[in-house]
């Protein structure tokens, strides 16, 4: 018997709902396994091709393994000391920036900004604030994520737990498929089909496409000269996954610092705005479209409301799983939508009702029921004859 679609979603939902639940009472504790499972699908296609050059699966993942122990280490002592040194030292420096900007507008524009006006103690009061509260966000913001990726989480459990899944990730694969309810397999395997190709789409395209930027920016604003040049360009790269966000932030830090550092001589101010107009060509004309292409159905606006929503709902957890819910999502409401509009609540025709069983009729020759019918009568006179031929 079929059980109705009703009673089956009412099943899922009840489930998502656990799932759902079971994540924001969890919360950094599960942090470590989502961690690990996402490196091991990141890194999933790398050991497929690395099988189809001639390795084991296990010899892919200790090459796999070893380069990355290997990038992790390099990154932990070369790159993250000067994000760090630099991020503290241009926060400390914007209150004298935004004391700059102040004389520099009292000076040339005196109407606009009379002193002991509204505007001017604004500003003084915006710089000082900056000055008091950036230092307590930056080191809130590293004792929190020193808080949620713990020594022993980040060394130790993200790298096993990211091992051993990309080890048995194909087998895993193949027994969840398995697992699926049989009536909506197909439908489900071409859902998640869909999911992966948007999620990888995004997150390996665009990853890419940070990486190139990341690069660009950095070291042409440390030739510039640029002071704080390596964190602005890495915190432009870092936002570029939401179009402009990066470039406006960025952009806007760099110039601010240029005209602050470099007032005066010109050249160098139009060096660095140079610098990420080229950049932001490059990245809409070639990077964009090259690499991550234009139908990966992550629009921006949908995953800034993602890492918004899941952000709030589940903290730190809801951030870093905010990017494959929101793919995950967006097929599944393409999906519902595409259903939506066959179904007859959008096409205002009732649906067909199913054929009934056609009624199969069989041509015999005339007296062939009359002659089943009377067959049992015939047959029990004959045994009530005997094997004498007459009746008792």
């Amino acid at each position: 018997m079929r059980i109705p679609v009703q009673k089956q979603a009412t099943w899922w939902g009840i489930a998502a709902a656990i799932l759902l639940l079971t994540m924001w009472l969890l919360g950094s504790a599960v942090l470590p396994f989502i961690l690990g499972a996402g490196v091991a699908y990141l890194l999933d296609p790398v050991a497929d091709r690395l099988e189809r050059m001639g390795l084991s699966r296990t010899m892919s993942v200790v090459v796999i393994t070893a380069f990355a122990v290997l990038i992790f280490v390099i990154a932990m002592l070369l790159v993250v000391p000067v994000l760090v040194r630099q991020a503290s030292q241009l926060v400390d420096t914007a209150p004298q920036m935004l004391e700059g900007l102040q004389n520099f507008l009292t000076a040339q524009f005196p109407n606009l900004i009379p002193e002991g006006s509204t505007i001017a103690s604004t500003l003084s009061q915006l710089g000082s604030a900056i000055g008091e509260r950036a230092g307590e966000l930056l080191s809130t913001v590293l004792g929190s994520v020193a808080g949620v990726f713990s020594v022993v989480a980040l060394l130790v459990i993200v790298p096993v737990v990211a091992f051993y899944l990309l080890l048995d990730w194909d087998r895993m694969v193949a027994q969840i498929d398995t697992l699926l309810p049989r009536e909506h397999a197909p439908t489900i395997r071409q859902l998640a089909h869909e999911i992966d190709i948007a999620l990888s789409g995004f997150v390996r395209g665009q990853g890419l496409v940070m990486l190139i930027l990341g690069t660009w920016y950095s070291f042409a604003l440390m030739l510039a000269g640029l002071p704080f040049g390596f964190f602005i360009g890495i915190m432009a790269a870092a936002l570029s996954f939401i179009p402009y966000v990066g470039t406006l932030l960025g952009g806007g830090t760099a110039i601010g610092v240029a005209l602050f550092s470099f007032w005066g001589d010109p050249l160098w101010i139009g060096v660095v705005i140079a610098i990420f107009v080229i950049g932001q060509v490059v990245e809409g004309n070639y990077l964009q479209p090259k690499i991550v292409g234009g139908s990966i159905g992550l629009h921006p606006v949908w995953l800034l409301l993602a890492l918004s929503v899941f952000g709030a709902l589940f903290g730190f957890v809801g951030l870093v799983a905010a990017v494959p819910l929101a793919a995950a999502l967006g097929v599944i409401v393409r999906f519902l939508i595409q259903r939506y509009r066959e179904s007859s609540l959008y096409t205002g025709q009732g649906t067909r009702p199913e054929p009934a069983e056609p009624l199969r009729v069989e041509l015999v020759p005339r007296g062939t029921a009359e002659a089943e019918r009377q067959a049992p009568a015939i047959a029990h006179a004959i045994a009530a004859e005997g094997p004498g031929g007459d009746s008792a």
